[in-house]
C-alpha cells in the first residue's frame, strides 16, 4: 500500500513539473507565461514623501523584516521601478507594498548602487519609518485597467478611490 501512494504522488508532482509550461497567444507563438504580468493596483497615501525611498516589508508588530529587495531588483531595464505619482497625494505602487511597509534612508538609486544586499540588522537600522501609510486602497488588477494612471486619477478626482477600491488601510 505505501509502494502504491509513493508511486501516486511521484506521478502526480511529475505530472505537475512536466506540464506544458507555454501558452499560445493570438499570433499562435509560444511564450512562456509571466506569474507577475497580472500584479494588483494599490494605491496609497504617506505621511511624507518617500517616492523615492527603497520600501521593505516587516511583520505586524514592526520588528522582523519578511521581505526587501536585492540591490539588482529595483531597475526594470534602466529604469527604476519607482511608484507612479497619482492626484491628491496618492501614489500607485511598482514594487508590491502591504500594510505592513516600511521606507529606508536610502534612494533607489542607492540602494540599487550596492554591491550586495544589506544586512538585515543594516536594513532594519536604515528604516526610515515603520508606519509610514495615511492610507491604502486595492483596486483590482492592472488587467482589469485600460490606462491604469488615468483611471485612478479619474477615481480620485471624483473622490470615489475610497469606495470603488477596497480600503485596506
Amino acid at each position: 500500500m505505501k509502494l502504491i501512494l509513493l508511486i501516486l504522488a511521484l506521478s502526480i508532482c511529475l505530472s505537475c513539473a512536466t506540464k506544458n509550461r507555454t501558452v499560445q497567444n493570438r499570433s499562435d507563438e509560444m511564450i512562456e507565461p509571466n506569474m507577475f504580468a497580472n500584479p494588483p493596483v494599490l494605491v496609497y497615501k504617506t505621511k511624507g514623501d518617500y517616492n523615492n525611498l527603497v520600501p521593505i516589508l516587516l511583520s505586524d508588530d514592526k520588528k522582523t523584516i519578511l521581505s526587501y529587495p536585492h540591490p539588482n531588483d529595483l531597475l526594470t531595464g534602466s529604469t527604476y521601478q519607482l511608484p507612479v505619482i497619482l492626484n491628491e497625494g496618492y501614489v500607485l505602487d511598482n514594487r508590491g507594498i502591504s500594510v505592513n511597509v516600511a521606507f529606508l534612508k536610502m534612494t533607489y538609486s542607492e540602494y540599487a548602487n550596492l554591491k550586495y544586499a544589506p544586512s538585515l540588522q543594516d536594513l532594519y537600522e536604515n528604516i526610515l519609518d515603520k508606519d509610514p501609510l495615511v492610507e491604502l486602497c486595492h483596486c483590482g488588477l492592472r488587467t482589469s485597467f485600460y490606462d491604469v494612471k488615468k483611471q485612478l486619477n479619474e477615481l480620485i478626482d471624483d473622490k470615489r478611490i475610497r469606495t470603488t477600491c477596497t480600503v485596506l488601510k
